[in-house]
């Protein structure tokens, strides 16, 4: 990849696109569309259907359907790992297509696109594709009279609703899995980012997955992610988002058929720095990547920096040099390390939160403010605030963007209640050259991931998933499949 390539595509047509219902490309049933907007610039990209409930219902239907009468779920594994790994190859080979297009139209940097988003998709998708003919049922211990089988069966319809800041990566978790497994799949990607995930529906059915296996309703939560949250006829619902969402999905499922339901809902994660870090230096620059890479917009985002008494200034004045040291800017542009946020809603409640950390006593030590104006996109600069209490807004509250709360602590028993001072629980760092430390702050912390001596960049083969208000279940790794499958006994007198 080269920035000429990259400028080849930047300015190109984006069409209009229609919902995906049976595999065919379908208007809103009113004719409803509404405007995606580039956070790159403020200009308009293109638009997409604005979906009815009518329009899920039919998009539900459809996946039942292609369920009930067996065209995926009824086709040898084989057959389905030949179809899926094809699908990888085709997002391979458009990759630099679907990441120009992704941030476009959400704002990710160019340069972590690429690999996060059409790369990252293509190998999970290779990877459940390779595990599919690898689930094996089981034989129960059971008395010589009697054979117990456990099959492990397709759940049947899931419902997946994706958000804004990795949808293709994020997307792939959810759509590997439960494909591999043999379920049909309603997708509803996030207003402010669908552009690329639908076109990897596309691929999809280029690939060879049947019509009405993989549908895709765009539009607003409120309207079509509500009809899918209460539809009797969907099995599973996969959601990443807020846990506001999260809440309403819960209550949706109770009112509707108790359909199960998995959330990934974010987090506020602790990077706790010990003054015996092996490289204080390369500790700080990689605190800085881990807030401040698209802009902040991670779930993983290392938001909050626990950082030891005795070595506290300094190390701020490393993370303040390292984030300074990224250049914000048009995120097509391969020097750019910061890109835009992705809204300027989501632009103006960041600033909100700076805001409110200085009413509470937090000092600004860089950054706060919005930048880029000229542009006509939405971008701000990475945000450094020291003395960020534990009841602080920015240490309960997650901000989605580039704002680094710091909090300093004295020994390692105030560090683990600090860490834990939150009520979530997705992710977390430690930074030490104490064995025995690193084994005990990863026992202590309460964090579905917990890194030592880095920061992000655990790979497909371990699960993702948080404890507390951070959601339930797992991406990634095989332990995600358990989601799409159900237990089948069968109790065989002999």
């Amino acid at each position: 990849m080269d920035q000429s390539q990259i400028d080849a595509l930047r300015g190109a047509a984006v069409a209009k696109r229609g919902h995906i219902i049976d595999g065919k490309s379908v208007p809103a049933s009113d004719g409803a569309t509404m405007d995606i907007v580039s956070p790159i610039d403020g200009s308009v990209l293109t638009q997409v259907a604005c979906g009815t409930a009518a329009d899920m219902e039919a998009a539900i239907a459809s996946a039942r359907a292609s369920f009930d009468d067996g065209r995926w779920s009824g086709m040898p594994p084989a057959a389905r790992k030949k179809v899926l790994l094809k699908w990888a190859d085709l997002i391979d080979a458009n990759a630099l297509e679907l990441a120009v297009l992704g941030v476009r139209d959400n704002g990710t940097e160019i340069n972590m696109a690429i690999k996060a988003e059409p790369g990252s998709a293509a190998g999970t998708i290779r990877y459940y594709a390779e595990a599919l003919d690898k689930i094996y049922g089981e034989i129960a211990p059971t008395s010589a009279d009697v054979l117990g089988l456990i099959h492990k069966e397709p759940v049947g319809v899931v419902g997946a609703i994706i958000p804004w800041n990795f949808p293709m990566m994020i997307g792939a978790w959810k759509l590997g899995p439960a494909l591999a497994m043999g379920n049909s799949v309603v997708l509803k990607p996030a207003e402010t980012a669908s552009l690329s995930l639908m076109r990897m529906v596309d691929l999809a059915h280029d690939a060879g997955l049947p019509p009405g296996v993989l549908n895709a309703v765009t539009g607003e939560g409120a309207i079509v992610g509500e009809a899918l949250g209460l539809s009797m006829d969907v099995d599973v619902l996969v959601f990443t988002g807020s846990g506001g969402t999260g809440r309403r999905l819960m209550e949706y499922s109770a009112r509707s058929n108790m359909k199960r339901v998995y959330l990934e809902l974010g987090g506020k994660s602790p990077n706790i720095i010990f003054a015996d870090a092996p490289n204080l230096d390369e500790a700080a620059k990689v605190a800085a990547g881990g807030i401040f890479r698209n802009s902040g917009q991670v779930c993983v985002a290392g938001s909050r920096l626990l950082v030891e008494a005795s070595i506290h200034d300094d190390f701020v004045a490393a993370v303040v040099k390292a984030a300074e040291a990224m250049p914000v800017g048009n995120p097509l542009d391969m020097t750019t390390a910061i890109g835009a946020v992705n809204s300027e809603v989501q632009l103006a409640a960041n600033l909100g939160f700076v805001e409110t950390a200085k009413s509470e006593g937090g000092e600004v030590i860089t950054g706060g403010e919005r930048i880029l104006q000229d542009i006509g996109g939405f971008y701000m600069a990475p945000t450094v605030i020291t003395g960020v209490t534990p009841d602080a807004t920015l240490t309960q509250k997650e901000v989605f963007g580039p704002v680094l709360g710091v909090t300093s602590f004295s020994d390692e028993t105030e560090a683990t209640r600090l860490a834990n001072a939150t009520v979530y629980g997705l992710a977390g760092g430690v930074w030490t050259s104490n064995l025995s430390r690193a084994h005990r702050m990863v026992k202590s912390v309460r964090t579905g991931v917990m890194h030592v001596n880095t920061y992000g960049g655990a790979d497909g083969t371990v699960p993702l998933g948080g404890v507390g208000q951070s959601g339930n279940g797992h991406d990634k790794s095989l332990h995600a499949i358990e989601k799409y499958i159900n237990l089948k006994t069968a109790w065989i007198k002999l």
